[in-house]
């Protein structure tokens, strides 16, 4: 079992920036996949962006590149969402998810952080 905790949501204008922490334990393994999707009012869950844990490769969504960044600290076993020039459109409850390379569903996911992007 794999827990995943999210951290760092909160209220902040439009073009500023946030740091989205989540906390990974449990029987984690290297071959894992971590992401991070978002879920506004109304609308459905939407993928983001991802990392994979082994080798740092990552992809992210058209309305995000040059603007998030994802990372992995391996030591800390935390995986980061920097998001920077921050958009009213942003505004999402952030979920932090993972699953095994390969595999189409995921497996894991966090209880979910508020971001609110004020215009």
């Amino acid at each position: 079992q794999v827990q995943l905790v999210e951290s760092g949501g909160g209220l902040v204008q439009a073009g500023g920036s946030l740091r989205l922490s989540c906390a990974v334990s449990g029987r984690t393994s290297s071959n894992y996949v971590m992401s991070w999707f978002r879920q506004a009012p109304g609308k459905e869950r939407e993928f983001v962006t991802h990392i994979t844990w082994r080798d740092g490769s990552t992809y992210y969504v058209d309305s995000v590149k040059g603007r998030f960044t994802i990372s992995r600290d391996k030591v800390k076993s935390t995986v980061y969402l920097q998001m920077n020039s921050l958009k009213p459109e942003d505004t999402a409850v952030y979920y932090c998810a993972a699953k095994f390379t390969g595999s189409r569903n995921y497996d894991y996911w966090g209880q979910g952080t508020q971001v609110t992007v004020s215009s």
